[in-house]
């Protein structure tokens, strides 16, 4: 019998890295040794995978020599830099930054969707999509399959910890400052002045306030974020010319990305029939009885896997569009376990016994 293959975690301290390291812990056993890596800055400290305490190493080209999957959650520039040197060393990455994703000889891949492009990776890199596409696409995909996806109007509503650590201790200082203040908010600028210039990441204060806007400017007044959901969302659904619109809010939520979606569709859909595709969908929860206070939000699907999917309701003034609201934790499904999925993928033809 092979031997199990051996699996590096590049970024293993951060956000996602211990989340990753956690759900290894949870899933089936496919990995036989387990290198954790990250930054100068962590070598030594202690991370429980797999109940027991691993030794996080340096990021160094000798890291990746045995390495059969490398996964990576660091940067942009620090994945550009370093994915490369890991297939030159022998190993398939999958990387969770942005750096590859639009690249055409790189695979985007969502298991539930086109987990055959796994295989098709001339590169030696397999790109995992944005947070918020992730929460997304896994209950469109079904839809699309059922009734042929058009297009797309979107509004998401993005927690703060997919601008990482940073974001959540900025939302949590900011909290700090106003609680108690039952006055705040009520007149102009009084919760900027309370928050002052402590804001982060963020462009603006999140406590009692939401944002419209994620990510870095794009062209013509689009944000990087939005960009992200349209082109990615294009890519992994294979439909290149889908048209998609989307707006993007950051909201004083710590974990739970949410997406409003209105999908317009080739044919005359059913709220029912669409009900019935997402029940049946894997990666999905469906959780759509309003009468009965029950719809999905991101504090029932923080620390789950699937996204949650409900408020489906056809247009009003289209037979072809139907109207949903999704969440998902972005650091399960919109990161870590995209990614643990992708490299069970990779080496499936050695773990099935």
């Amino acid at each position: 019998m092979a031997p199990q293959p051996t699996l590096a975690v590049v970024g293993a301290t951060g956000a996602v890295g211990t989340v990753l390291c956690d759900l290894l812990s949870a899933r089936r056993n496919v990995w036989g040794e387990i290198r954790l890596l990250a930054s100068a800055r962590s070598v030594g400290r202690k991370v429980r995978c797999r109940g027991e305490e691993l030794t996080v190493g340096a990021l160094t080209p000798e890291a990746f020599d045995g390495v059969d999957v490398a996964v990576f959650d660091v940067p942009d520039e620090v994945a550009a830099r370093w994915a490369p040197i890991a297939v030159d060393r022998g190993a398939v990455v999958v990387d969770n930054s942005a750096a590859f994703r639009m690249d055409p000889a790189v695979p985007l891949v969502v298991p539930e969707i086109n987990p055959d492009q796994v295989d098709h990776r001339p590169k030696g890199i397999i790109a995992n999509a944005n947070c918020t596409t992730l929460t997304m696409i896994v209950a469109i995909a079904p839809l699309h399959r059922e009734y042929g996806l058009r297009e797309l109007v979107l509004a998401s509503y993005q927690a703060v910890s997919g601008a990482g650590q940073a974001g959540v201790d900025a939302l949590h200082r900011q909290l700090g400052k106003i609680a108690g203040d039952r006055v705040l908010g009520s007149r102009p600028g009084d919760v900027r002045q309370a928050v002052g210039d402590d804001l982060g990441p963020f462009p603006a204060p999140l406590a009692l306030n939401v944002v419209p806007w994620a990510g870095s400017l794009a062209d013509h007044g689009w944000s990087s974020e939005e960009m992200k959901v349209r082109n990615e969302s294009r890519k992994i659904l294979g439909l290149p010319d889908l048209k998609v619109s989307a707006t993007c809010v950051r909201v004083p939520v710590v974990t739970g990305h949410s997406v409003a979606v209105h999908a317009v569709f080739a044919t005359e859909v059913d709220a029912e029939g669409a009900r019935e595709a997402l029940r049946n969908a894997p990666g999905v929860i469906l959780v759509d009885d309003p009468a009965a206070g029950e719809f999905p939000m991101p504090i029932d699907a923080v620390g789950t896997d699937p996204s949650w999917v409900g408020r489906i309701r056809r247009a009003v003034d289209d037979p072809r569009a139907l109207d949903l609201f999704v969440t998902g934790d972005n650091l399960r499904k919109g990161a870590a376990l995209n990614t643990a999925q992708i490299a069970e993928l990779v080496v499936r033809p050695r773990t099935r016994s």
